[in-house]
């Protein structure tokens, strides 16, 4: 199983389980993007999407998924001015200089990194912006050390996973900003925003199971390594999970596109 191809296993349990964005997120980006008309690739199951589409964005969507795909269409059915189409970005053709911004929440690693960006270029009109939200586990001081404790139970279960040997995940200041192509780019923001989610052992399982590496493991892999998780958290009650959402944007220098 590609793991590009994961998330489409179970779009209801993606659209309910998956944490969404802070709404300074979408703050920001109404002071950065220049127009209305914005293209979003890899919607999912559309939860960045609705929030755009509140704001008032005209939204075209591509999302790889057929199912994620149908998910959003009916979370986004009320909003005339969003259309969810089915296809693969690095093979589509869109139309050359027609939107303000390129939008990508969570997926911008998914795509084919020999192309991303000047695919994207020849998309903007002048002055339009490329928005790239991340969202990352981090583990801040003082943030829940369930986080570490739990690496004996991947570093059993899931040995030849290079993941399992860490200590836990990174402090917030040691996530990166994204490379852009400066050769096409030229960044023009960079924000960052710190959150926390409690997850009860249902929850946090089912957050576990939308994504890709997990779901990609053998069944009884899969089994052994949430039964562990799930005796680690239930006689505590709940684990507090903190993420990093980060938002980079640049703008199209000018010269010749695709």
């Amino acid at each position: 199983m590609s793991l590009r191809s994961t998330f489409h296993h179970d779009a209801e349990l993606y659209d309910r389980a998956r944490p969404g964005y802070p709404a300074s997120l979408f703050d920001d980006l109404d002071a950065l993007l220049p127009g209305r008309q914005l293209l979003e690739i890899g919607c999912g199951t559309g939860q960045a999407t609705r929030a755009l589409a509140e704001r008032g964005y005209a939204v075209r969507c591509v999302e790889l998924g057929a199912s994620m795909a149908e998910v959003a269409r009916q979370r986004l059915a009320a909003f005339a001015d969003v259309e969810v189409v089915v296809t693969d970005f690095d093979t589509w053709t869109g139309d050359a200089g027609a939107y303000d911004g390129v939008v990508v929440f969570t997926a911008f690693h998914w795509l084919d990194p020999a192309t991303r960006f000047p695919r994207i270029a020849a998309l903007l009109r002048p002055r339009g912006v490329l928005a790239v939200a991340g969202t990352h586990h981090v583990l801040p001081e003082g943030g829940d050390d369930f986080f570490v404790a739990v690496q004996e139970d991947y570093a059993a279960v899931v040995p030849e996973d290079p993941a399992s040997h860490g200590g836990g995940p990174p402090l917030p200041d040691a996530v990166d900003g994204l490379p852009f192509d400066e050769e096409l780019f030229e960044p023009v923001a960079r924000r960052r925003y710190l959150w926390e989610l409690e997850y009860t052992a249902d929850e946090y399982i089912a957050v576990l199971s939308t994504y890709s590496g997990h779901i990609a493991l053998p069944d009884a892999q899969r089994d052994e390594l949430f039964a562990r998780i799930r005796r680690r958290i239930e006689p505590r009650g709940t684990v507090r999970k903190s993420y990093l959402t980060t938002l980079d944007a640049a703008t199209p220098r000018p010269g010749p596109r695709l």
